[in-house]
């Protein structure tokens, strides 16, 4: 059985269709990399799968549990719950200013109560030495550079172990310089226990580190396969055309 199982999912914002009938499965641990261009509808699809917005029909599985009610409608407490199985990392970092790294990471399985103090702190300094920042530990976000927030917001997310680990274009607002240290990370939580969905620009992550790519084009998944069937044999003229213009710079 497929850990994320997405069936029909369409989302309109007034008149204008974003999403038109989109589905994809993934297994557990497998990475799914989703490219195309601004507008496709990449970020509107993620920010579904994490309940910041409401598909208009179709269903939402994890693990053969279905997250959307028929009539559409979800309490508070289904919503939080549903947004648990998801972990998101934003373009922006979305850092709280006020709290030091070891503090953003502990907040939300603080808040969720969802072990002891002592064993939340454990945790959340297991993840930043994961990630490369246990010396870091006291710091503010103002005190870091977009890498290193990029990567407290990561450890943030798998602070609460979420089933599906999701990325935001997570490079998109750091200098080039600085997008390698994430993607590194990035690469390096690759294994059987993170399964990941990563929006991306980054042909060449793309092609190395995901098991799955999915190419959008106006609010369809336009082609889908293994990174080999989509870069290196596309049958969709508008994936060979889009292709065509971004790997011309690798």
């Amino acid at each position: 059985m497929a850990l994320l199982e997405v069936k029909n999912i369409k989302k309109s914002f007034g008149k204008l269709e974003v999403l038109k009938n989109v589905s994809f499965s993934l297994e557990k641990g497998q990475v799914l990399a989703i490219i195309g261009s601004s507008g496709s509808g990449k970020t509107t699809l993620l920010r579904c799968l994490n309940f910041l917005e409401f598909p208009d029909e179709g269903q939402i599985y994890v693990d053969g549990k279905p997250l959307l009610s028929e009539d559409g409608k979800l309490s508070d407490e289904q919503l939080r719950q549903n947004r648990l199985h998801f972990g998101l990392v934003f373009q922006n970092f979305n850092l709280f200013p006020q709290y030091n790294v070891l503090k953003n990471v502990m907040l939300a399985p603080t808040l969720l109560k969802k072990d002891t103090p002592e064993n939340i702190e454990a945790q959340a300094r297991e993840l930043l030495d994961k990630v490369g920042l246990s010396e870091k530990l006291e710091s503010y976000p103002y005190q870091l550079s977009g890498g290193q927030q990029q990567r407290v917001a990561i450890a943030r997310a798998l602070a609460l172990n979420p089933h599906v680990l999701c990325f935001d274009e997570p490079t998109s607002a750091l200098d080039p310089e600085l997008t390698g240290e994430v993607l590194r990370v990035i690469r390096g939580l690759k294994s059987g226990d993170n399964t990941m969905v990563v929006v991306t620009h980054e042909m060449e992550f793309a092609k190395s580190v995901a098991d799955v790519v999915i190419y959008m084009a106006d609010g369809v998944i336009e082609e889908i396969g293994t990174p080999e069937q989509v870069f290196e044999n596309p049958q969709s003229e508008k994936t060979k055309a889009f292709l065509g213009g971004v790997l011309e710079k690798f």
